[in-house]
């Protein structure tokens, strides 16, 4: 690692949680730039809209749909 690289995650850990999760969440987006990975997660999430507005599926609130996969993997893991 270079000298510039160690100051620069020097100072990073120096941060509060919050601004290193943050940091973290736009290095990451740096490298998802594969423009056919990108028309495919928008592809899956533009059908899941659809089928949303044509009243197919119904929305799920996050906390009941992390309780189910929560129950799932627990499921899988015993």
């Amino acid at each position: 690692m270079n000298t510039h690289l160690e100051v620069l995650e020097a100072e990073v850990m120096q941060l509060p949680a919050a601004d290193k999760s943050h940091l973290l969440e736009r290095l990451i987006a740096t490298l998802d730039t594969d423009p056919e990975y990108e028309r495919a997660w928008e592809a899956v999430a533009d059908r899941r809209e659809a089928k949303l507005d044509a009243g197919l599926v119904a929305a799920v609130p996050l906390e009941e749909a992390m309780q189910r996969l929560r129950a799932r993997l627990a499921a899988r893991a015993a």
